[in-house]
């Protein structure tokens, strides 16, 4: 699966979020998007790493970012996620795989020897025309904001 890279145009992708609302992306037209994803709610490394960009969400928008998260949790998932921990930013419940596919971050893990299919942790940070400025492959999840913002 070929991952999105710098200069590469956002891909046109249409999801549901945690309260089953439809994300376009269309919706971020004209503004700077930092997408990230994870492998799965409510866990630590993913946990952590939510928080982080939650903390300094204001930081970050001050900036003129916007945020969106993504997994393939379900809605369900993805509500009691952002719920509990007061995520201002939408998560998107990618169940059918179409946007980890789109920006190439679904692909064979191994953990403990064993391999499976999933989502690679990954960020992508998109200028307000929808152009890829920067790949992030190796998250610091208790420090993404720090990477984002500092290259």
């Amino acid at each position: 699966m070929k991952t999105l890279k710098v200069g590469d145009k956002l891909p046109n992708f249409e999801c549901i979020n945690e309260n089953e609302e439809i994300i376009n992306s269309n919706d971020f037209i004209g503004k700077k998007l930092i997408v990230f994803f994870y492998p799965r709610a409510n866990t630590p490394g993913c946990t952590a790493e939510a928080c982080n960009l939650s903390e300094n969400y204001q930081k970050l928008t001050d900036l003129g970012y916007q945020i969106i998260g993504v997994s393939c949790d379900k809605p369900k998932s993805q509500k009691n996620f952002s719920t509990k921990f007061g995520f201002p930013y939408p998560l998107l419940a990618d169940v059918d795989q179409k946007v980890v596919k789109l920006f190439g971050v679904w692909g064979t893990k191994k953990m403990y020897g064993r391999e499976y299919e999933g989502i690679y942790r990954m960020t992508f940070i998109f200028d307000s025309d929808g152009i890829l400025e920067r790949v992030i492959d190796k998250v610091n999840t208790k420090d993404h904001t720090n990477q984002i913002l500092n290259g």
